[in-house]
């Protein structure tokens, strides 16, 4: 995912510098810039990492990409608090934003990010306003669209999302299962149907 979502912010005129496996490298790299820092390590490596780097990260905006999907793609953080928020427990002071999860590497390869017309949306969610801002403008910079899922809180939701959609993108087309708007029935009849139901 570094490599992935490193080379297109590269071209779009970002400085990127990618920290390596060791302590040092990855600190070096979470010092560097103004931006962002992206936590791009396994689940399993993530809280520990960021619990070690937590006086570097403070005040930064810290993306959390990761997933926490376990063996036949079972949700390690079932049940909850959700990976995004033991990572923003273990750096209290970081600024921290769930997003990026939702795809494998390689879709983030393709330049731009596009499908039948349509750009790659990007669920994201956090507290800070201004973290925010800066993780959509890094997604547009991707040729991606950015969509509010709410505060940190629904992180478990979209990780939640992350595990069924890698479950069935093995034997299956996910995309199938959300339509577009215009198919989806959120008005005139499905509304009179949700009314009835809710009333009775």
């Amino acid at each position: 995912m570094a490599r992935a979502l490193g080379g297109p912010w590269e071209r779009a005129g970002h400085e990127v510098v990618a920290g390596s496996r060791t302590r040092g490298g990855l600190r070096a790299a979470a010092e560097h810039g103004t931006d962002a820092v992206l936590l791009a390590v396994p689940y399993a490596a993530a809280v520990d990492l960021v619990t070690g780097l937590a006086g570097t990260l403070a005040g930064r905006v810290l993306i959390d990409c990761t997933n926490p999907v376990g063996p036949d793609f079972g949700l390690l953080t079932a049940g909850g608090p959700a990976a995004a928020e033991r990572i923003a427990a273990a750096a209290p002071a970081a600024r921290v934003v769930k997003g990026f999860n939702l795809c494998h590497e390689s879709v983030w390869r393709l330049n731009p990010p596009v499908f039948a017309g349509r750009p790659l949306a990007v669920p994201l969610c956090g507290d800070d306003a201004d973290a925010l801002a800066v993780v959509r403008r890094l997604v547009r910079d991707l040729g991606g669209t950015p969509l509010h899922a709410g505060g940190l809180d629904r992180a478990g939701l979209v990780e939640a999302t992350a595990a069924l959609l890698i479950r069935l993108w093995v034997g299956a087309d996910a995309q199938a299962i959300a339509p577009p708007l215009e198919f989806a029935g959120v008005s005139g009849s499905a509304a009179r149907a949700g009314r009835r139901s809710g009333s009775s």
